[in-house]
């Protein structure tokens, strides 16, 4: 059996408020799916999603943050010229929000519909609009990043594990936000099928 791609993220209902002259930020939220069975490890290599673009300088980024956490967790780098057992293919999207200039709730979310073993799993939702309240009603700006990655076999392009990981960050520590992103969703690799965790 093969795992079905996930479904577009859902917004949902969970808030952090935060009051303090530097409010604190959420914690970043992840979401797996796969089938609940051993998953074998092998050369694996890091593909952009869409597939036969140049790769550009942010991408790098984000493919270099998945692929250390890869060697992480057991996979392992092709040699030269070689075909991998694994195909990682690496999405992302960045969007940058003002927070509003009075004291308001921030939150993220991630969720959808997955597919484990044939059979449909409840849809997650959590989350909403971002808003980071400053001391002295300024607003500041805020990052908002989203990383999925799927797993394929390279002989078949059958998907064994599939991830979402979504989180805030602001402007200055942007150039983190990659790595930290990549963390989160290999924390426990390959983590509880359909369950969303928050990863600090």
């Amino acid at each position: 059996m093969t795992i079905r791609p996930l479904l577009a993220i859902g917004i949902g209902a969970a808030a952090l408020a935060g009051c303090a002259t530097t409010a604190p930020l959420p914690p970043t939220e992840v979401i797996r799916y796969h089938l609940g069975e051993p998953i074998a490890r092998g050369t694996v290599s890091v593909e952009p999603l869409s597939g036969g673009a140049p790769a550009s300088l942010e991408f790098k980024t984000y493919a270099a943050a998945v692929q250390g956490e890869l060697l992480k967790v057991g996979y392992s780098v092709p040699a030269q010229g070689g075909t991998p057992d694994y195909v990682a293919t690496v999405g992302f999207t960045r969007t940058s929000q003002e927070g509003p200039p009075r004291q308001s709730p921030i939150s993220i979310g991630i969720g959808g519909g997955g597919f484990s073993g044939g059979r449909r799993g409840g849809g997650v939702g959590l989350g909403g609009g971002v808003g980071f309240p400053i001391g002295g009603g300024r607003p500041t700006q805020l990052l908002v990043a989203e990383l999925s990655v799927t797993i394929k076999r390279r002989s078949d392009q059958s998907p064994v594990w599939e991830g979402r990981a979504q989180g805030v960050s602001d402007i200055k520590g942007a150039d983190q936000q990659a790595g930290k992103l990549a963390h989160a969703l290999f924390t426990g690799f390959p983590g509880q099928s359909g369950r969303t965790i928050t990863v600090k």
